[in-house]
């Protein structure tokens, strides 16, 4: 079957693993954790091979800031400001377990998201407005007043599509 779907699939995308789940089983529903990585390139220029999977930010960011201010996002709350749907009727009550910053090279950075769900281009919306925090736009300590504005309004932009995977799903015991 492995070899069917990749013979199949576009070329961007590999079935490395294929196993067989419970008849009930819905990919989203019944995922326990989620793990989002967003790329940024704070360079002038993005790499030619890689310039299709980095937001080309194109300046250096605060990323001390951007870890105070994520610390202050991580947890249990109402993320309705970082929701994308404006007409959202479910609740907007998730958790995030971490917010982690690596850098891979001088001028590239990574935004880990670690949780048990997220609304419509939340992640997009956190790192718009961790980005501001991190240009000196935003101070870390609005988070807090944001996440209670309960006001898409009051949170940074939405960061582009380009740089945003989704690096895990946990399951558990299910599969």
């Amino acid at each position: 079957m492995m070899e069917y779907l990749n013979r199949y699939l576009p070329e961007d995308i590999s079935v490395w693993k294929a196993r067989e789940a419970p008849e009930r089983f819905h990919s989203r529903l019944n995922a326990l954790r989620k793990t989002y990585r967003y790329q940024i390139e704070m360079g002038l220029k993005k790499d030619v091979f890689e310039r299709h999977y980095y937001y080309g930010l194109g300046q250096m960011l605060d990323i001390e800031r951007m870890k105070a201010a994520s610390a202050l996002l991580t947890g249990t709350h109402d993320y309705r400001s970082f929701c994308g749907n404006r007409k959202m009727k479910k609740s907007t009550v998730r958790t995030i377990e971490a917010i982690s910053f690596t850098c891979p090279g001088d001028s590239r950075l990574h935004i880990l998201y670690t949780g048990s769900g997220f609304l419509q281009q939340m992640v997009r919306i956190l790192t718009g407005t961790l980005i501001e925090v991190g240009l000196g736009r935003r101070k870390p300590e609005e988070m807090t007043w944001i996440l209670e504005s309960m006001d898409r309004q009051a949170a940074g932009f939405t960061a582009p599509s380009e740089g945003l995977f989704l690096e895990q799903v946990e399951y558990g015991d299910l599969i």
